[in-house]
């Protein structure tokens, strides 16, 4: 969503203003014309000549040129813009924006802008929690500005806190999703990921190739398109970033139904994404098992249905997504799938179709209606089959 925007990049006198090469190098990498604002000071941490060449513009630190005289009018920078991010903002460039304070271009800017303000602080963890910090920070926000809340981490005083500037790409991420259309704005929404591992004693489990990838897309995806996601996922090597995402860490079919049960009630729909074991070891041995005879009977038991058991809790108010994953017969036992779990539709994908299915970055997917109507997907990304698998949860709850 940021192709073809038009940002300006304020930079101040911090130490994270070396973030701001990527910051810039992200920006123009996803379709953004980039002006850069910088003060003085800024200067003296990262060179114009750095940011001018990533942002393919010549950065603007005064208000006219002294070699020639051209004045570089706040005013029209203003108007320019669609959104005005600063980063990194300092603690005094903070204070005097809460203040009205216009004594450098990059403040002239800000209060000639017509478009969004984002505000991304730098500071040490006590500059960060003073109280005089917090109530400029909340007399921003209260006339429209948004905060990007800075990290946890090391900071350039040595010490460990709250107040490192937050990095480039959520920054990114965050712009993006500012102007990305929320169609699921409000609505909660439940997915469930990755595998589960059914422990056979200490040391050994029955698993399965699953790496939670598409569950975690489909997260990211519904989450970016407004909804409140509670993701519950089954031990996987993934990390969750987007704000509107709760996660929910399980290990055994058993943990994700009892999560899924208490959880579902509350949702407006569920996407049932995790490749959750059917079977269990009828006992779980509280010692590794030893290599005694050639052979090993294990005896397992059918695991509790979680994607049954949801479709009968399902309400009219309520979607249900499923996925079937098939090395024959495939539409078949999908649409058989389908109907006895009462899915509104079921995301098939054939393990007969290369670079799809479990630990690939790319999947190819059918969309299977109770209608009846099939819609067939070229392989893309994890991601883009994300967006095509929400484009068609949307059109059912505008129905």
């Amino acid at each position: 969503m940021l192709q073809g925007k038009k940002i300006i990049l304020g930079v101040t006198g911090s130490i994270a203003a070396y973030k701001s090469a990527q910051l810039i190098r992200l920006l123009v990498k996803e379709g953004v014309e980039v002006k850069v604002i910088m003060t003085t000071l800024a200067k003296e941490f990262i060179t114009p000549l750095t940011l001018a060449t990533l942002a393919k513009s010549p950065v603007l630190v005064d208000f006219f040129d002294p070699t020639n005289g051209d004045w570089n009018s706040h005013v029209d920078l203003g108007l320019w813009a669609d959104a005005y991010l600063i980063a990194p903002a300092t603690a005094n460039t903070i204070g005097q924006m809460a203040s009205g304070i216009a004594d450098n271009l990059l403040l002239t800017t800000y209060l000639s802008a017509k478009c969004p303000v984002i505000i991304a602080p730098a500071m040490d963890l006590d500059m960060f929690a003073h109280p005089a910090m917090q109530r400029n920070l909340e007399t921003l926000k209260s006339i429209g500005n948004l905060i990007v809340e800075p990290s946890f981490g090391e900071l350039a005083s040595g010490l460990e806190g709250k107040g490192r500037m937050e990095e480039p790409e959520k920054i990114v991420r965050y712009l993006d999703d500012y102007f990305t259309d929320k169609p699921l704005n409000g609505k909660k929404i439940l997915i469930t990921a990755g595998p589960t591992y059914e422990k056979i004693d200490p040391v050994r489990f029955v698993g399965n190739y699953s790496t939670g990838k598409m569950g975690f897309a489909l997260a990211e995806v519904c989450a970016k398109q407004g909804a409140d996601v509670c993701l519950i996922a089954g031990p996987v090597q993934l990390k969750t970033i987007h704000p509107n995402i709760e996660r929910v860490d399980v290990e055994s079919a058993k943990e994700m139904y009892g999560e899924v049960m208490n959880r579902f009630y509350g949702m407006d729909g569920a996407i049932l994404c995790a490749a959750v074991a059917d079977f269990t070891p009828i006992e779980e041995a509280q010692t590794k098992l030893k290599r005694e005879t050639d052979n090993l009977i294990l005896e397992l038991v059918p695991t509790q249905d979680i994607a049954a058991s949801v479709g009968e809790m399902k309400t009219d108010s309520q979607f249900l997504v499923g996925f079937a994953l098939e090395t024959n017969n495939e539409e078949a036992n999908a649409i058989g799938k389908m109907e006895r779990k009462n899915f509104d539709f079921i995301v098939l994908n054939s393990l007969q179709d290369k670079q799809a299915g479990f630990g690939y970055d790319t999947n190819k997917i059918s969309i299977l209606h109770r209608s009846g109507s099939k819609t067939d997907f070229a392989l893309k990304s994890k991601h883009d089959v994300a967006e095509d698998i929400i484009d068609e949860i949307i059109k059912l709850i505008e129905l």
